[in-house]
């Protein structure tokens, strides 16, 4: 009965989502107030729907449904519950199904925004926001449903059977096969749903934006509706970046973070995109300029967020992440290849019509600096982009799948995202419409200073990798810059308010969220470029096989095998774990526990490091293989990662400074659009 009522809570949605649109389609061809509001009634239920569906398939996998295939797939007898729960997102069909239901919230919460300003846009908007939903939701229907029963059947056959008792049925599993143990971590069980909701937020901007195009309305008013909807997908969408590398890091057991690995990067394009549009867009609300830019962003990021959706779901590229092969590729190329035609369609329509109010005045000014930006951060995206398809390109043309590896990356992408955390220093020093080259030199005379320094120190403690170093100086740079704009900031305060530092740098930064948040984004992107700059050209690492009593010497550090054990946890699962000490400059500092978990009711393995981790770097230890209690030997993988902890502190600050920015202020409230247009009839 479970399995019924969500199946039809299903259906019921998708009618909702196919009667919004058609209303709403109705409306745009003939004004109609009744109508409207009918149509944005029904574009709210599809949450209300999917809410129940989703409890519903949440009750079968908590309470071992195993008859419905699903929860057969992705749960087992010795998970814990909330392990149970988190299975929603674990499986293709269960996270399609969470895919859908996330995005349902995103648009009921704009069908219950006030419209008094943007009613005209709301019918585009709704039809826009279900045509996507509707596309979900009629997958987890047709292709990918998480009710159905384990064995093949039609689909009346299926609803028939959910009607049943499960004892009545011909055939249940006693058990399921249990989720990933890779989706096991902490990391994982957070990481999917911050990603997700990373994506379902853009679509709302999106929408907005067609709806602008329909309706021929070429100020940034669209732009400031749907600021904080961008702001919180971005957020959402770095959160799940960063969760997604520390999962890496914890349990793949290679000693990284970032692999570049295909679903890693569907996940990075689409942030790049949207990182480029957080910046355009304050040309347009400032100076009315790279309208067209916006619109090209905006469209590019909604393409990409299903692309990377696609990526994921299909299979078609091997991925750690990815799940296996299904019939929903050709459908996800189709829905993305129809609307992005319709969408760029659109913007052509209006292209004359975009144009900028005012032109960059001088090469040296604010203007030309985020126009650069923008260029960096899509020259970024292509190439990332061209290496993820480039396998799939290579086994349709040649038969071969020619794979695509991080030094390709690195390569070509390593020196523009410098490039760009260079410019994120400069560019706030910069003046609107036209900026003196000798203010600039000023300006940037002590951060350019002390960067020197730190260069001379770190050449006298032995860095001398030209690599290293012109990311360390170009950190040192940008880093002082940033901090120099709080001083001078605070230091203006105190000498007109009379305010002491504390109250005079808190009051700076609530009257201007917006501005200081981006500073402390930035300083959050220096100290995730320190620890990316570490441990990518001085990471170490060695392996060997140790038998108790011998150790392993890795840069300052020597490890002891003193151990190893096995044993049986309470949810089915074997632990070898060995146990090690460490030593630092000849000094014990630790005891580590590396492991290797097997999982009988999935069959499959994972790999838990020991880390003993500090500022300065971590010693990662990992167990590869081991002998029998009694006999001797164990082979261990050590890796030394240098400044890595500097990469997980800046992304505290990062998400810090993106909440600060998020969060609405007085000046916002009262500001107005500078690039307002009439609207053309």
């Amino acid at each position: 009965m479970l399995a019924f009522l969500g199946y039809l809570s299903l259906v019921l949605a998708l009618a909702c989502a196919i009667y919004a649109t058609v209303t709403a389609i109705v409306v745009i061809r003939k004004p109609d107030a009744a109508a409207l509001e009918s149509a944005r009634r029904a574009a709210f239920l599809p949450f209300l729907l999917l809410t129940l569906s989703s409890l519903c398939l949440i009750a079968l996998l908590v309470t071992e449904h195993f008859e419905i295939g699903y929860v057969a797939e992705v749960t087992s007898r010795a998970m814990p519950i909330y392990l149970r729960v988190t299975a929603l997102w674990g499986g293709q069909a269960g996270s399609l199904l969470f895919w859908a239901w996330l995005m349902s919230g995103f648009t009921g919460v704009a069908m219950l925004r006030k419209w008094d300003e943007d009613r005209e846009l709301m019918p585009a908007v709704i039809v826009a926001t279900m045509v996507t939903l509707g596309f979900f939701v009629g997958l987890v229907i047709f292709i990918e449903n998480p009710f159905a029963l384990m064995w093949q059947t039609t689909t009346g056959e299926i609803v028939q059977a959910m009607l049943q008792p499960a004892a009545t049925l011909p055939f249940t599993a006693q058990d399921g096969r249990g989720l990933n143990p890779l989706l096991r971590h902490p990391g994982m069980i957070i990481h999917p749903p911050m990603l997700y909701l990373g994506f379902v937020s853009f679509v709302i901007p999106y929408a907005f934006a067609m709806a602008a195009l329909w309706n021929r309305r070429t100020d940034a008013s669209w732009i400031q509706t749907t600021r904080r909807w961008t702001l919180v997908g971005w957020l959402f969408l770095s959160l799940g970046l960063i969760l997604g590398g520390r999962w890496a890091y914890d349990v793949l057991g290679w000693g990284g973070y970032w692999g570049w690995d295909p679903v890693e990067n569907a996940s990075l394009i689409p942030w790049l995109t949207a990182t480029a549009f957080l910046h355009s867009v304050m040309i347009q609300e400032k100076r009315g300029m790279l309208k067209k830019w916006n619109m090209v962003l905006i469209i590019l990021t909604y393409a990409l967020v299903i692309f990377g959706t696609f990526l994921t779901r299909s299979g078609v590229l091997s991925s750690v992440h990815a799940f296996a092969q299904s019939a929903i590729g050709p459908l996800f190329f189709a829905f993305i290849g129809i609307t992005f035609v319709i969408s760029m369609a659109l913007l052509f329509r209006e292209w004359d019509h975009l144009r900028s109010d005012a032109q960059i005045d001088s090469l040296l000014s604010r203007e030309s600096a985020f126009l650069l930006n923008n260029l960096l951060f899509v020259g970024i995206t292509a190439s990332v982009f061209w290496g993820t398809i480039f396998p799939m390109i290579s086994e349709i043309v040649t038969g071969q799948k020619i794979t695509v590896g991080p030094p390709f990356y690195n390569q070509v992408a390593g020196p523009q995202f410098a490039a760009l955390v260079l410019l994120m220093g400069v560019a706030p020093l910069l003046a609107w419409r036209k900026a003196s080259a000798q203010q600039l030199g000023r300006m940037l005379m002590i951060p350019f200073a002390v960067s020197l320094v730190v260069v001379i120190v770190l050449v006298v403690l032995g860095i001398t990798n030209p690599g290293a170093l012109l990311g360390f100086w170009i950190t040192a740079l940008v880093g002082g810059t940033t901090v120099l704009e709080f001083v001078r900031g605070t230091a203006a305060r105190m000498r007109t308010s009379r305010e002491n530092a504390f109250v005079a740098i808190s009051t700076l930064m609530a009257r201007n969220r917006r501005r200081y948040g981006g500073y402390i984004i930035h300083l959050g992107v220096v100290l995730i470029a320190i620890g990316v700059v570490g441990t990518s050209f001085y990471q170490q690492e060695t392996q060997g096989r140790l038998t108790p009593g011998e150790q392993m010497t890795l840069g300052r550090y020597v490890m002891v095998y003193e151990s190893l054990d096995e044993f049986m946890m309470e949810d089915n699962r074997q632990v070898a774990r060995a146990v090690v000490g460490v030593y630092r400059d000849g000094q014990r500092v630790g005891e580590l526990y590396p492991r290797r978990d097997f999982y009988f009711d999935s069959q499959q393995p994972m790999t838990i490091p020991g880390v003993r981790s500090s500022i300065e770097d971590d010693f990662y230890v990992l167990l590869v293989d081991w002998e029998e209690i009694g006999a001797s030997g164990a082979t261990f993988k050590v890796y030394l990662n240098p400044l890595v902890n500097w990469i997980w502190a800046g992304g505290i600050v990062f998400i810090l400074g993106t909440l600060i920015a998020a969060w609405p202020d007085a000046q916002e409230r009262r500001r107005t659009v500078l690039a307002a247009a009439p609207v053309r009839p």
